[in-house]
């Protein structure tokens, strides 16, 4: 055995062989090794066994009365898909090799075997196990925190955007995201990004309205030693970062007109100078804009180029704000609170419904991000198992952006869409329960879901 060992103690190993002596004799030199060991006598039984465990790896015998190895493996994978599998048969030919790995073996043993192959092999399926699942969780976390259908919305308005978008995202035509502050807008690009071919490029992003006009043409193009007095090195710039992969370009109005100028012969020619650079930088990069700004209206005004408004304005999406995705609110609350929840350390339940019909009722102005920012105050100040008026603090803006009147007709359906994602949230999408608390029968809910094309699967915990 390897002197690393020592780390692997106590994973979980699940042995079926419908020998007895030989399952002892395994059993018995796996637990010399540190193993914990589960036997199985046969493949229902071993089923039953991995359906209540989590085993780090399985040792199965290819030829069983009640089920054959190959068989059981399958179904074994069905229930663990990440499970090592070593195969182990006393008519071990090269065909039967082939087809136990490829119908997903990781290995393959002949009996009789020695003690020493066998412990090797675990070990190396173990680590294959690990690797697997550590790939998958990196790919998960990455893909989960940006994906499409992982952006919080169950409105109508929000839906809509979202296939359109997800069409648009296996294409490198130049989009541009319009919307107010703190309504995602960088959040989609990700998306937009890691659901496009360039996913496994950089996603280099930029705030065009965050960085002083001075340093924002060599943050863009770089520069090459002595273009400037503090220039002591070349430094490599964002277009440059980005090549094969995707630049998001945000605040893009707030670009000086000699840098918009430049970045039009860039996104014609696809090739720029760095600063004080006497040899041209080609790249190939998809290009993502954003603006909380009417660009039209800034063309008017003269203080955009309307060549580069045609250059950029390919695809535009405008992201609602928040106030006008209402039913998004309890979704989003929710979101928040399990994240601070995890982050602070607490164990916060909910919202009282007085404080979830303020939220819903509030304006947002500043849109998803605000509503981040109370449920975290809220989470911070809360002493109890749930958000109640004590420790909720809107602030100003509660006062001052009253919701628009809306016609009656229209103000029930707000008002239905509402009551409905916020009974699906309390019921964690059981539809029975939420029946019970509306005090309506299934059936209607069904209806109504229907109407206003909320699936109540998008409420349950994961």
């Amino acid at each position: 055995m390897s002197a690393g060992r020592g780390l692997m103690a106590n994973e979980k190993i699940l042995a079926v062989d419908d020998d007895p002596g030989l399952l002892t004799l395994m059993k018995a030199r796996l637990e010399a090794a540190k193993y914990d060991v589960s036997v199985a006598c046969g493949g229902e039984e071993a089923i039953a066994s991995a359906s209540e465990n989590i085993f780090s790896a399985a040792i199965l015998d290819f030829k069983m009365e009640d089920m054959d190895g190959i068989c059981l493996m399958e179904r074994l994978l069905k229930i663990q898909p990440y499970l090592p599998v070593i195969i182990l048969t006393a008519y071990g030919t090269i065909e039967r090799a082939v087809e136990a790995t490829k119908k997903g073996a990781y290995d393959f043993l002949t009996k009789p075997f020695e003690a020493k192959d066998l412990l090797y092999r675990i070990e190396k399926a173990l680590e294959v196990g690990r690797l697997k699942v550590e790939v998958d969780r990196l790919r998960h976390m990455v893909k989960q925190r940006y994906r499409f259908d992982n952006i919080i919305a169950s409105s109508a308005k929000m839906q809509h955007i979202l296939n359109q978008v997800a069409q648009i995202a296996s294409t490198d035509s130049t989009v541009c995201l319009y919307g107010e502050s703190g309504t995602g807008k960088e959040l989609m690009a990700k998306a937009i990004h890691l659901s496009s071919p360039r996913s496994k490029g950089p996603f280099v992003a930029i705030n065009c309205g965050a960085i002083p006009e001075g340093l924002l043409e060599s943050e863009l193009f770089g520069h090459v030693k002595g273009a400037f007095t503090s220039a002591d090195g070349p430094k490599k710039g964002l277009l440059q970062m980005a090549d094969g992969g995707t630049l998001f370009m945000d605040e893009i109005a707030e670009l000086s007109p000699p840098l918009q100028v430049k970045l039009l012969r860039v996104f014609q020619d696809r090739e720029f100078f760095s600063v004080g650079g006497v040899k041209p930088i080609k790249i190939d990069i998809r290009l993502l804009t954003a603006t909380n700004r009417d660009l039209w209206k800034a063309i008017q005004e003269g203080k955009f180029r309307e060549d580069l408004y045609y250059r950029i304005h390919v695809i535009p999406i405008t992201l609602p704000p928040l106030r006008e995705r209402i039913e998004d609110v309890p979704l989003l609350a929710n979101h928040f609170l399990q994240h601070f929840n995890r982050e602070m350390n607490k164990k916060v339940e909910g919202f009282s419904p007085e404080v979830m019909q303020r939220l819903m009722l509030h304006g947002w102005p500043g849109n998803v991000r605000e509503l981040a920012n109370v449920v975290e105050r809220s989470v911070a100040l809360s002493t109890n198992a749930v958000i109640n008026g004590d420790s909720l603090f809107l602030g100003g803006a509660e006062a001052l952006t009253p919701k628009r009147l809306m016609p009656l007709d229209e103000a029930r359906e707000e008002h239905d869409k509402a009551y409905l994602t916020q009974v699906l949230t309390q019921t964690g999408g059981n539809v029975s329960r939420a029946a019970v608390l509306a005090g309506r029968y299934r059936a209607e809910l069904y209806k109504m879901m229907r109407k206003y094309g909320i699936n109540p699967s998008d409420f349950k915990s994961n």
